[in-house]
């Protein structure tokens, strides 16, 4: 007790010098922790020329910033922005990776560690500099509106849209003007322009603010669209390369192929020209069916991602519904505490929790991985409710005439409870297999190539919006018909059987 006296004693003594901010220790230790800050900062571009990969973030459906073709039947990512990528990589001498997802999870994704670099069409604002840090700026442009062209005498200029609805993508500059520029306007957004588009031509919105380049470029390939000038004030100081704070080594690496971009005006003499071809020769071959091979690659993850998730949602389900029925109390609560929480939250958070959250532990964890984790873990909840009810089901006197005959409690669970408990809840695991088949269109969220995402590309790709939503849905359709013909198959088979 003594000793514990003389050291709290002690502590309240330093304490006064070690918090002084004129003292010589804090300068001291003030100093220590810059040049350790430092160090760590400038080891960002060391790190990566170690590793010799350059992760690149960005949202793929942005032309002619970026944007998606095929290429021998692949995906491959084009635009000017995809071309200044490409240039920063050449120059630090290391392979460039590209990470397709949402623009409103890049800066998660950059703060997790999941990219190094976000290369989207990023805006400079003084927000966005409290949480990165940003290159120099490489490009600048207007806001324009895209507008079906049917609107075009009606429609002439932002006050034309007061008590109109005007979307915008989420996370973008032009969401954020919409709200301070045009407060008599309904400003809402979605993910994707893709999406916002197909809003747009089933009149969902009376417009949707943009960059200029990109709605230029969708007007241009699409005749029933029109583009124009918002004239509303640009505040962003122009678009740059965003970096995790404090990687200062490697923004000053990027300022320099900036500058010599810049110099040679690549993007506006070379690369902006190249992503115009790119976009004229799809107009002349652009065709759904072209794009099947995007459509088998996405049936090959969905059901990938629904088979594997379903296998170990199975365990998970039966381990937690024999903690849950089980006598041991803390067994008990486990069981209870993860199968109300994970039926409590939505999926979509689960799976970027897993993605973001454990992801940032866990550096190398793939986004196909994390997708089947939070899938599996959903499952397991459900699942383990379906198995326990199923128990529950049985008689007590099923347990008891075989505990008469001899057999111990697990042969009596597995040859009579199990069994007949199987057959009874058989339609609700179909029904759960059938919604986990659709539900794996949630992981496209994080760039896991589903189905799903797959088509957002072919959307991207085609300035087509509703037909290839439409032929997803026919491909949904025939593989949950065929899943639940299977299942009634083995539902009959057991009923035979009993």
């Amino acid at each position: 007790m003594k000793g514990f006296k003389h050291l709290l004693m002690l502590i309240i003594i330093a304490l006064p010098i070690l918090c002084a901010p004129t003292s010589a220790l804090a300068a001291e230790n003030s100093s220590s922790a810059t040049n350790t800050s430092q160090v760590a900062n400038n080891d960002s571009l060391q790190k990566i020329k170690q590793k010799g990969t350059l992760v690149v973030g960005l949202s793929a459906d942005y032309p002619p910033y970026e944007f998606t073709t095929k290429q021998n039947g692949k995906t491959k990512y084009v635009g000017f922005e995809v071309s200044l990528a490409r240039q920063f990589a050449k120059d630090l001498g290391v392979k460039l990776v590209i990470k397709n997802m949402d623009f409103d999870s890049l800066l998660v994704a950059l703060e997790t560690g999941k990219i190094d670099v976000i290369i989207s069409g990023m805006n400079v604002t003084n927000e966005r500099k409290k949480s990165v840090d940003f290159s120099n700026t490489y490009y600048s442009g207007d806001s324009y509106f895209l507008i079906n062209k049917s609107d075009k005498d009606k429609l002439v200029n932002a006050k034309s849209f007061n008590g109109k609805t005007v979307g915008a993508q989420n996370g973008t500059l032009q969401s954020s003007l919409i709200a301070k520029e045009m407060p008599q306007a309904t400003g809402k957004g979605l993910a994707k322009l893709s999406s916002l588009v197909i809003g747009l031509q089933s009149h969902k919105y009376d417009g949707i603010l943009m960059d200029a380049a990109t709605a230029k470029a969708y007007a241009a390939n699409n005749s029933n669209l029109y583009a124009f000038n918002s004239k509303l004030p640009n505040t962003a100081g122009g678009i740059a390369m965003a970096f995790p704070k404090g990687d200062t080594s490697l923004v000053n690496a990027a300022n320099q192929t900036i500058k010599k971009v810049n110099s040679e005006n690549l993007i506006n003499k070379k690369w902006i020209p190249q992503a115009s071809q790119y976009m004229k020769s799809y107009k002349k071959q652009n065709t759904i069916l072209s794009y099947w091979r995007y459509f088998a690659k996405g049936i090959e993850y969905t059901l990938i991602i629904t088979i594997v998730s379903v296998f170990f949602g199975f365990i998970l389900g039966t381990l937690f519904a024999l903690m849950r029925l089980s006598k041991n109390k803390l067994l008990h609560s486990i069981a209870v505490c993860y199968i109300e929480f994970l039926r409590g939250t939505p999926m979509m958070v689960q799976i970027m929790f897993v993605y973001f959250g454990i992801g940032a532990i866990i550096q190398s964890l793939p986004a196909l991985l994390a997708g089947i984790i939070a899938v599996s873990l959903n499952s397991g909840a459900y699942v383990a409710e379906i198995i326990r009810s199923g128990i529950q089901s049985i008689p007590l006197g099923q347990t008891e005439a075989a505990r008469s005959l001899g057999m111990s409690k697990s042969e009596t669970f597995h040859y009579v409870i199990m069994p007949q408990a199987l057959k009874n809840i058989w339609p609700a695991l179909g029904n759960e297999l059938i919604t986990l088949l659709k539900d794996s269109s949630l992981v496209s969220v994080i760039g896991v190539t589903e189905l799903m995402y797959q088509t957002q590309l072919v959307q991207s790709a085609t300035y087509k919006g509703v037909l290839p939503l439409f032929i997803t849905m026919i491909i949904y359709f025939i593989l949950t018909f065929t899943l639940s013909r299977i299942l009634l198959y083995f539902e009959g088979r057991m009923k035979h059987a009993h």
